[in-house]
Order: structure tokens, then C-alpha cells, then sequence
């Protein structure tokens, strides 16, 4: 689908603005049969190709801006954990250091629920480890979600900000059931949603 298409070219783009190299893992790349699986394997070959600090951002945030993403590098410096949360309790940005990576641990976190953000700051907490949170921006899960992108349309290219307009245009004209299936076809058919597609370095 175009949309999807429109979200993975401008989160690549924003990637290359910071000047940071980068990885990308698509479904082509990704190795795993959940998302926990998945993103704890993308993490494990960058770690192992050498690199001691990992930035990851999802392709479901068009609000992510350069400027989150050197931030997070930024404070990764004096931080365990830098964590940039969404508005559903889960996160847009994690970045992380190898040796505060464990990955049975990692593969094991509540990945794509709410309770993500809460329990990932609750064990740094009692293990006495620092965490920095980014502000919270929201990302795509439902099709409410793309309705609120059309309040927040500065960081917007004008393409996908048609291409969501479309989207709510045509859900807007179909009944509450038809709507429903709508967005299944959508996020489940059309949209990796939540793998890992782009490892920062």
C-alpha cells in the first residue's frame, strides 16, 4: 500500500538527515516467529558485527524527527536506556547499550502492549539504572490514530499527509463494521506492524 510505502521512505530519510549510520532490517532481514523474537535478533546482529550502542526506530511514527533520534544519542551517553514513549504506552525509539542487552530478557518484554513503556521503566527502577525518555509522540495502530495525524500535520511531508487524508476520507464514508474490517485489512495485510525496520547505530 502507498501509505506504508510513504512511511518507510521518510523514516529512512529522516535516519540519513543525522548523519549516523544505519542499518535497515525489513522482513527480508528479520529472523524470528514474534516480534520479540524479531527485534532481539536485529539487535543481536548489530551488537555482534561490533557496535557497542544501538538507536531502533519503528516505521510507524511520522512525527520522529532528527532531532529525536541525536537526542537519544546524545543521552545514550550518560543513560542505560533511552526510551522515546508513544502515546499507547508502548515506544517509537529505544536505544540501548550492549552491556545492559540481555537478550532472553529483552526477547521476553510485553512487546506491542501498553504495559511496554510501564514495566521497562519499573525494572530499571529497581535495578537502580537510568532511563531517559524522549517526549511522546503517537504512532499508527488504529484508525483513530490516523485521524489524530490530521491535527498534528507539521512534520508531515504534503504526500503522506494525502495519502492519510485519503485513508480517513474513505473510512469515514463506510459504516462502524465495515470500518473495522477496513483497518484489519490495513495493519494485518499491508503493514509489518511493529518489526523492527530500521536499526540506528
Amino acid at each position: 500500500m502507498a501509505l506504508f510505502k510513504e512511511l518507510n521512505k521518510q523514516t529512512i530519510a529522516t535516519a540519513r538527515k543525522t548523519g549516523i549510520p544505519y542499518v535497515i532490517f525489513s522482513e527480508n532481514e528479520q529472523v524470528g516467529n514474534t516480534f520479540g523474537e524479531r527485534f532481539t535478533n536485529a539487535l543481536t546482529a548489530v551488537f555482534d558485527s561490533g557496535y557497542n550502542q544501538v538507536i531502533t526506530i519503528g516505521n510507524d511514527t511520522p512525527h520522529l524527527s532528527a532531532g529525536h533520534i541525536l537526542l537519544a544519542q546524545e543521552k545514550l551517553k550518560q543513560s542505560a536506556l533511552v526510551i522515546g514513549p508513544s502515546t499507547d504506552g508502548g515506544c517509537y525509539l529505544m536505544g540501548i547499550k550492549k552491556k545492559h542487552f540481555k537478550p532472553e530478557q529483552f526477547k521476553n518484554l510485553p512487546w506491542q502492549s501498553s504495559k511496554l513503556g510501564a514495566i521497562i521503566s519499573d525494572t530499571l527502577s529497581r535495578k537502580r539504572t537510568n532511563l531517559y525518555l524522549l517526549e511522546t509522540l503517537s504512532d499508527l495502530d488504529i484508525f483513530a490514530d490516523l485521524q489524530q495525524m490530521l491535527k498534528e500535520t507539521s512534520t508531515l511531508s504534503k504526500r503522506l499527509l494525502q495519502l492519510i487524508q485519503n485513508i480517513v476520507n474513505q473510512g469515514l464514508s463506510l459504516d462502524y463494521h465495515t470500518t473495522n474490517r477496513f483497518l484489519e485489512s490495513l495493519t494485518k495485510s499491508h503493514f509489518n506492524k511493529g518489526s523492527p525496520s530500521l536499526v540506528r547505530i
